[in-house]
């Protein structure tokens, strides 16, 4: 872990804000947004009221002067923040413990977010444990992603920041004032004392937020999510992970609609100093649709029930025309922009929010919702005959257009090709709707898609196939190796004891491994814009090497599977929490984080290696 500050407290220090590690960050939310909790007790993002509204908190991609909140114990002004001794989640739940030990004593933050009744709030109870510990709270809010100093001011005893059409209350029992454009609080908390601080968003012209609750809100947010996990059914060895990973991914569904955002971070950099920063913070159907799967896998037909009627809502209307991702509501439009004004985490910028991707064409997305709608029949979702004409017309679309060639799984931004794993995923889509039809419960041209399902498989295994080195490649007429390749098995196109799959395994293996072992998507060539159409490099694609581990158990490699998956926990950071790429080169995470799309593979892995009895005990 890294030995760098995570924040900085604005009275004592007015230097460049120096974000932490991507994974020194802890996650907590309340299904409608999230916060990330750096190990010196700042929160460093925030938006609010919902995952894609503009940030209050946005330190992460900038400096102290964009909005941050530390909470910890004071320190000299000569002196680096303290970070926290310890920190763990509270059991199976979304609610942060910090401990810090100090030569005054020893002292407990406690962070969470209650799941929302009315406004959105941000707990944090300060608990004295041992001796008499001084803290400081720091707060800083900055409006529109730290571009905008809001009015902050006194009502009825409370205070209030306001900016245009966002109010956010901060309540606590403690004595504050104002410096700097910050609102300290300063105080010495004793053993068994506690003292509460809580923020709370509203619509400036509304009336002002109930008045916290802090002891009640903890005690019924532990309660929801020791409900919550109660209804996993997955027992094996590898429960804490699976836990942990379900836990994070239920975080990053917006209740309302059902809608499950990417991550709830924008422009964490895949490249640290580089220009591959996206804005995660939307529903790719691509990731939906395996959480779909890994969440009815493991018992939460609920979750899986409302994310189905989150799609059928967003693409009522022009199934023809399906987007590659929605807003949270379904929105289509997610225009991209970049913010200027903020520098970027440490350096790389641009910062964007929006995503440009939104109307790329991506024809594998059409099989992963077929996969999703398809395996929610099969475990007895109940029926939605939207649902299957929905199927029905998805594959409509897909007779007249399989061939055509798209931006693929990976988006990239240079010329349209034909992928592999899109043409693959097609065949997918006519496969499970032929299935789908077979089992009495749709009507569709049978004998037709049979044939289209033939067409489709023997033009991959044509063209996307190279014979002298045995492998797939990554598109039609292309010598080089993608990632996507090791789900041929996996869907079915073809069985793991294929003499081409094993070839492709292990000319990825090869040729896409880095030097410990992880697996990257794509070559990549510093510098050259005709590989994806961006410079720079990425780091190893940890999706990409869960699914290395599930192709190797497949082919009968087990335990060489379970040691990748182990090393592949080992990544995770002390909470348990995986961003998308690890950097070989850094031995650091990258990427948006926490990764619904890291988290998925880590439980279906963790589920088949369980299966097989591969897991040494």
């Amino acid at each position: 872990m890294s030995d760098r500050p995570c924040g900085g407290d604005a009275a004592v220090r007015l230097e460049l804000h120096v974000a932490g590690r991507i994974e020194d960050y802890a996650l907590i939310g309340d299904m409608q947004t999230a916060a990330l909790v750096c190990r010196d007790g700042t929160v460093d993002w925030l938006c609010l009221p919902r995952f894609d509204s503009h940030a209050v908190f946005a330190g992460l991609l900038g400096t102290e002067e964009h909005g941050f909140w530390r909470l910890g114990p004071a320190y000299p002004a000569d002196a680096e923040p303290p970070r926290a001794s310890r920190r763990t989640y509270r059991g199976d739940s979304l609610i942060l413990e910090s401990e810090w030990d100090t030569p005054r004593g020893t002292v407990r933050v406690t962070d969470f977010m209650p799941p929302r009744d009315g406004a959105p709030q941000l707990i944090r109870i300060v608990e004295g444990v041992s001796g008499r510990v001084p803290m400081r709270s720091a707060l800083r809010m900055r409006f529109s992603y730290g571009r905008v100093v809001p009015w902050v001011h006194k009502h009825d005893g409370r205070t209030v920041a306001v900016a245009g059409p966002d109010s956010v209350w901060f309540d606590t029992e403690a004595e504050t004032y104002g410096k700097d454009l910050t609102t300290f609080a300063d105080f010495t908390v004793a053993p068994g004392e506690r003292i509460a601080f809580t923020i709370s968003w509203e619509p400036s012209h509304r009336t002002p937020p109930a008045l916290p609750e802090p002891e009640q809100s903890l005690e019924a947010t532990e309660e929801f999510w020791h409900e919550w996990v109660e209804h996993c059914t997955y027992h094996g060895p590898y429960r804490e992970a699976v836990i942990r990973s379900l836990i994070t991914l239920k975080a990053l569904t917006y209740a309302p609609t059902g809608g499950i955002v990417a991550a709830p971070t924008t422009s964490l950099p895949e490249d640290i100093g580089g220009v591959r920063n996206w804005d995660y913070r939307y529903t790719w159907l691509r990731d939906a649709a395996i959480t779909l799967s890994s969440l009815l896998r493991t018992g939460y037909r609920e979750e899986a029930r409302a994310w189905r009627e989150w799609l059928l809502r967003a693409v009522a209307g022009d199934p023809e025309n399906l987007q590659i991702m929605y807003g949270i509501a379904g929105e289509r439009e997610l225009g991209e922009a970049e913010l200027d004004w903020l520098p970027g985490y440490e350096g790389s910028a641009p910062v964007r929010v929006g995503n440009g991707a939104a109307h790329q064409l991506q024809l594998d997305v059409y099989g992963e919702v077929t996969e999703a709608l398809h395996l929610a029949h099969m475990t007895g979702l109940a029926r939605n005959d939207y649902a299957s004409l929905l199927q029905l017309k998805l594959i409509r679309y897909l007779e007249d257009h399989w061939q055509d060639p798209d931006e693929g799984i990976w988006e990239v931004r240079g010329p349209r090709r034909h992928f592999v794993h899109s043409k693959v995923m097609a065949w997918v889509a006519v496969d499970r709707t032929i299935k789908l039809i077979e089992s009495g419960d749709a009507d569709g041209p049978l004998e037709r898609w049979r044939e289209l399902r033939d067409d489709i498989h023997r033009d991959v295994c044509e063209k996307g196939y190279d014979p002298e080195r045995n492998t797939f490649t990554q598109s039609y007429g292309s010598q080089e190796l993608d990632a996507s390749l090791l789900l041929i098995p996996q869907v079915g196109f073809l069985p793991p004891d294929d003499k081409r799959v094993i070839g492709t395994i292990e000319a990825i293996q090869r040729e896409l491994s880095t030097s410990d072992g992880f697996i990257l998507r794509y070559p990549t060539e510093s510098g050259d814009e005709n590989v994806d159409g961006l410079p720079g490099d990425e780091g190893a694609f940890l999706a990409c090497s869960f699914w290395m581990a599930d192709d190797l158990a497949m082919i009968g490699r087990v335990d060489e599977a379970r040691k990748l998956f182990e090393k592949l926990l080992a990544l995770r950071n002390d909470l348990g929490l995986l961003a998308e790429e690890w950097d070989p080169r850094l031995q650091r995470q990258v990427g948006n984080f926490p990764q619904a799309f890291s988290h998925v593979p880590l439980i279906d892995t963790a589920l088949r290696l369980t299966a097989s009895g591969a897991y040494g005990g």
